[in-house]
């Protein structure tokens, strides 16, 4: 069975689509379609449904592609760690959001680099969910660090932490807070006050009011810019009010660059996730900064 073709049936299956995969593979989608007809007629019977959008694999393609993932894995890793003038070098991918993956699993991860003599080679990228689940499971990544957990036995997660939400702002808005409204779980008194955030869809401060004040809130962005870092600064300039997590703003509040407007009894959570392919923890270096991560995520908690 050739080896290419299986790849590609691999790419299919964790992409959920023809065109994904292409797109993942540098192929044409059309290439895609016939290397899958290709091995659908050596395997004999049909390796996925067509669906009006995207492919389901049958239950023989379910079974091949959990007999073929780990060792088409296994051979990437041996190929890239050819690929090092040292070949005892090896690079260790892992992909997640810009801000997490920067204050929390490269500190950690770099600690690790020490730890081991600096033995493998540390690379990151930083995308959505949607985006670094599937550069891992298209085989770009080692390692994602998502708030969704993915779906489906080709790729495993784990709950790596808990990440506290925290309303803040600038202490010169507080003025503009009536006493006592907050408390009363009223967030009218915070209507007056600019709104800071990473999308126009208000992602943070959105899913605040529904899990705090059971509302919506009712003014659009002032600032909008896509890195919880810059909406931090923001704030602190003054920049109107922001929901972010407490481990970023723990320093500016320490500081009283930006207080707490709110602070709830049962304050707003959102979960990271660790995220593998299915079989990669038996590769020792991915098994390694796996454990380190999640050594590292109790401190965090």
């Amino acid at each position: 069975m050739d080896l290419a073709l299986l790849r590609t049936f691999v790419t299919v299956h964790r992409a959920g689509s023809f065109t994904r995969a292409a797109a993942l593979l540098g192929l044409s989608q059309p290439a895609v379609t016939s290397q899958i007809r290709t091995l659908e007629r050596q395997v004999g019977r049909p390796l996925f449904l067509r669906q009006a959008r995207g492919v389901t694999p049958t239950t023989i393609g379910d079974e091949l592609a959990h007999k073929a993932a780990p060792h088409l894995d296994a051979l990437v890793e041996i190929a890239e760690s050819g690929l090092e003038e040292d070949s005892s070098l090896r690079s260790l991918h892992i992909a997640g959001p810009p801000e997490f993956t920067a204050e929390r699993a490269l500190p950690a991860l770099s600690e690790l680099t020490g730890e081991d003599g600096q033995s493998f080679a540390l690379r990151a990228s930083f995308g959505t969910a949607e985006e670094v689940l599937e550069g891992l499971a298209a085989g770009h990544h080692d390692l994602a660090i998502s708030t969704v957990r993915p779906r489906g036995a080709l790729l495993s997660a784990t709950a790596l932490c808990d990440e506290e939400h925290v309303l803040v702002s600038a202490p010169r808005w507080v003025e503009q807070i009536e006493p006592g409204t907050l408390r009363r779980s009223d967030p009218a008194a915070l209507e007056r006050i600019p709104v800071v955030e990473v999308h126009e869809s208000l992602p943070f401060v959105v899913r605040y009011w529904a899990s705090v004040f059971d509302s919506r809130p009712v003014r659009p962005g002032t600032v909008v810019v896509p890195d919880l870092r810059a909406v931090l600064a923001c704030v602190a300039a003054g920049a109107g009010l922001a929901v972010l997590p407490r481990y970023l703003c723990a320093g500016a509040l320490g500081r009283g660059e930006v207080v707490a407007l709110h602070e709830p009894a049962v304050p707003p959570l959102r979960t990271y996730f660790l995220a593998v392919r299915t079989g990669t923890l038996a590769m020792p270096l991915i098994a390694r900064a796996h454990e380190w991560l999640e050594g590292a995520a109790a401190r965090w908690c």
